[in-house]
């Protein structure tokens, strides 16, 4: 088993596809290895892509670029990443951004409209594959709405108020337990202080009642 073998084996779109099934579904989906070198256009602005890439090697950009030029990197690709599936389903929807080699990188292809359409044997692992790329594509677009909502606070404070408040709903998260914890002792502390600060008011030294009320 080679390192491409592996490194496919544990990548999402083939989940739950043994390495066998991968290497015959390979020649069914028309799917060409290419080598970019760094800096090297992959898929420019206004492309419109039929097959979806895997970084078998290197790393991936891909970068979007406002009305002024300022280039804003959307996203990193490391090997077993997969990009361009979104345009690749919809295949007359131009690329709204580039994507190209951030160091020397091996890609592998795959036709879409191969992926969608089922073969004449209509093969169990081939179904699978079609329900992986729909899990993939629904998996980003979730991932894509959260960021939205919290990109959508006014404040720097309720954009992490709303990262948080998401973390929070995840069990066993290894990153928000900590902060929760701090937040609470800080919290408690804060408390603790300010009830310790407050005068002490007995009895004998409180205010007479406004109202004249008999003792």
């Amino acid at each position: 088993m080679t390192n491409d073998d592996l490194l496919l084996l544990q990548t999402s779109v083939f989940t739950g596809i043994t390495t066998d099934e991968i290497r015959d579904m390979l020649s069914c989906l028309s799917a060409r290895e290419t080598t970019f070198i760094k800096d090297e256009i992959i898929f420019s602005y206004g492309e419109t892509i039929t097959g979806i890439g895997i970084v078998l090697e290197g790393s991936v950009h891909i970068v979007k670029e406002d009305f002024w030029g300022n280039a804003n990197l959307m996203a990193e690709c490391a090997p077993g990443d997969i990009f361009g599936e979104a345009y690749a389903i919809n295949s007359t929807e131009p690329l709204e951004m580039n994507i190209f080699a951030a160091s020397t990188c091996r890609i592998l292809f795959l036709e879409v409209s191969k992926i969608l359409t089922v073969c004449p044997s209509a093969c169990a692992f081939h179904n699978r594959l079609i329900r992986n790329l729909l899990t993939l594509v629904s998996r980003k677009n979730f991932q894509l709405n959260r960021k939205l909502e919290h990109m959508s606070k006014r404040t720097t404070r309720e954009k992490l108020l709303s990262y948080l408040s998401m973390e929070s709903s995840v069990e066993d998260c290894s990153l928000i337990s900590p902060i929760r914890q701090n937040f609470r002792a800080v919290t408690a502390s804060k408390s603790h202080s300010i009830v310790s600060s407050l005068p002490t008011i007995s009895l004998s030294t409180a205010l007479p009642c406004p109202m004249n009320c008999a003792n």
